[in-house]
């Protein structure tokens, strides 16, 4: 018995020509029935094309405003950088301990609380008053790029 996986099928089907004269099985209106919109050329009508007045769009409210793109960058209070008592806090060590969803995304940190210990801090951003506050408890912040993924195929080549 073949396997559904083994079978030897191609996805790929020859055009239906239409047209061709009444022999040819799609001739004269060429499956466009008689008369009306769809059998003239040059059709066009829009995905949410509804034929008359009471179309999608009509009847879909007009939002305001706009929607950004880009990704919001994810937030870490400044308290929460006293869990890191002289250590290097970067995106990877945030993962880790569970302040960030994913390490591959910009990291803001944001002035919430006191910072009592000395932290080196290498994110994406941090407000003004967070580095003031950082500097002050003896420690240091540097602005650092977005790590980025790492191909599973330069991860599989490193590996061999």
């Amino acid at each position: 018995m073949t396997k559904f996986n083994e079978l030897d099928l191609t996805a790929s089907k020859t055009r239906k020509r239409v047209g061709r004269g009444i022999a040819a099985g799609q001739g004269k209106t060429a499956g466009r029935g008689t008369k009306g919109q769809g059998a003239r050329t040059g059709k066009k009508n829009l995905s949410v094309f509804q034929g008359g007045s009471g179309s999608l769009v009509r009847r879909t409210p007009k939002s305001k405003g706009f929607k950004s793109l880009r990704t919001p960058a994810q937030v870490v209070f400044l308290d929460h950088l006293n869990a890191f008592k002289g250590q290097k806090v970067d995106n990877n060590s945030l993962f880790e301990n569970g302040y960030i969803a994913t390490p591959f995304h910009s990291v803001k940190i944001i002035s919430r609380g006191e910072l009592t210990e000395a932290v080196t801090v290498e994110v994406a951003g941090a407000s003004k008053s967070v580095v003031i506050a950082i500097e002050k408890a003896g420690g240091s912040f540097t602005k650092t790029p977005v790590p980025l993924k790492q191909s599973t195929d330069a991860a599989e080549a490193a590996e061999k």
